[in-house]
């Protein structure tokens, strides 16, 4: 069997979508491969470098050609690959938000998300500080979407209580997701900074 790097990553993003993230182990996907567990470490040296390299590879193909020309339609583009990667893996959100990727696609995509605010005319800080709210805002509303069903109903019973009638106004955005993601980003993409 010509094992790789490659297959390992494969074969742990499939066990993800199968146990989850919290009972994911390198036994595991040695397990899914047929293979001792020395050989998953000889490609990924622990879990938490085998969580950086899924985390890479959930990523591929995010800042991919073809995008659109206008700077702001290329953000939006590249947000909605990136919450697309987030939400198609169980659990996907939060092992991206779990690791500190530094690896190709993540930084593909990141130098892809802060060329657009750079062709939009911000500045390379604000082009820098727009590409990392962005990223944490869609991971941080991925990790909810992707907990929803644990997550959303006792916000909403609090709401509909009456003790809250700020948080109630607004109830009935709580569980739409695609909404609420798209009027985020549009926040990011095109507020001017006073």
């Amino acid at each position: 069997m010509g094992l790789d790097r490659t297959a390992v990553v494969t074969a742990a993003l499939e066990l993800l979508d199968d146990v989850g993230l919290d009972r994911l182990t390198m036994r595991g996907v040695g397990a899914r491969l047929g293979v001792q567990l020395n050989t998953v470490y000889w490609h990924a040296s622990s879990k938490p470098r085998l969580l950086e390299l899924m985390a890479d590879a959930m990523l591929e193909g995010c800042a991919d050609a073809p995008l659109p020309e206008a700077w702001d339609e290329r953000a939006h583009t590249l947000a909605r690959r990136y919450r697309a990667a987030l939400l198609a893996r169980r659990d996907g959100a939060r092992l991206v938000a779990g690791t500190h990727v530094a690896e190709e696609h993540a930084l593909r995509f990141a130098d892809a998300l802060t060329g657009a605010f750079l062709a939009g005319g911000r500045a390379p800080a604000e082009a820098a500080w727009r590409t990392w709210a962005l990223v944490y805002f869609t991971l941080g509303l991925g990790q909810e979407e992707q907990a929803a069903p644990l997550g959303v109903e006792p916000l909403l019973r609090a709401a509909a209580g009456g003790r809250f009638p700020s948080l109630a106004a607004g109830a009935d955005r709580i569980t739409d997701f695609e909404e609420r993601f798209r009027h985020g980003v549009e926040l990011i993409v095109q507020h001017r900074p006073r």
